[in-house]
């Protein structure tokens, strides 16, 4: 795999070492610029949060997400290749709390039993999954519970969702929801 095919993690215990991940063209990890603001948001210390990768790809976000201590990470990918290359960045890592999932984002939504504080979505850009996404991550999520969503364009806000955070940074759009009931 080429500097290409390769992301530094920006913050926490493994910050500065690099995951490699999978050489496909549809692949487009999370710029770091991005990833220091979300984090920026959501606190750089998960201690005890139960967070949900949904679309992995690179493993930026859930690799980030572990490195600031997040008690679990599910990353969801369904690319055998992407798959194979998650693994070798956990085992590299030593990354125990991470746990990897074979399968289509909508899929395991609707037969995982697990509810976690954060989830990422970062769907192949173009995607019109938005609306069965959210609908699907509404009950997997805890009481106070966030969802990340990445984009290349606005994305439609489901009813029973506000944003609670959004910004854009070149061709990326990122804000994190929550449900319109819960105060955080």
């Amino acid at each position: 795999m080429s500097k290409r095919n390769q992301v530094r993690i920006i913050g926490g215990a493994w910050r500065s070492r690099v995951i490699r991940f999978a050489p496909r063209a549809d692949l487009r990890p999370t710029p770091d610029r991005v990833r220091e603001t979300l984090f920026n948001w959501l606190g750089q210390d998960l201690t005890g949060k139960d967070c949900l990768d949904l679309y992995a790809g690179s493993g930026a976000l859930g690799f980030e997400a572990a490195s600031r201590h997040a008690r679990r990470v599910t990353m969801v990918e369904r690319d055998a290749l992407s798959m194979r290359a998650l693994d070798a960045s956990r085992a590299a890592l030593g990354a125990s709390q991470v746990e990897l999932a074979r399968a289509d984002a909508l899929e395991f939504l609707r037969s995982d039993g697990g509810r976690y504080d954060v989830v990422f979505l970062d769907p192949p850009f173009g995607s019109d999954r938005w609306d069965n996404l959210l609908r699907c991550v509404l009950p997997r999520l805890n009481e106070g519970g966030l969802v990340y969503c990445e984009s290349g364009g606005p994305v439609e806000i489901a009813t029973g969702w506000e944003v609670w955070r959004k910004a854009r940074a070149g061709q990326v759009t990122y804000q994190i929801l929550k449900r319109s009931h819960d105060e955080t």
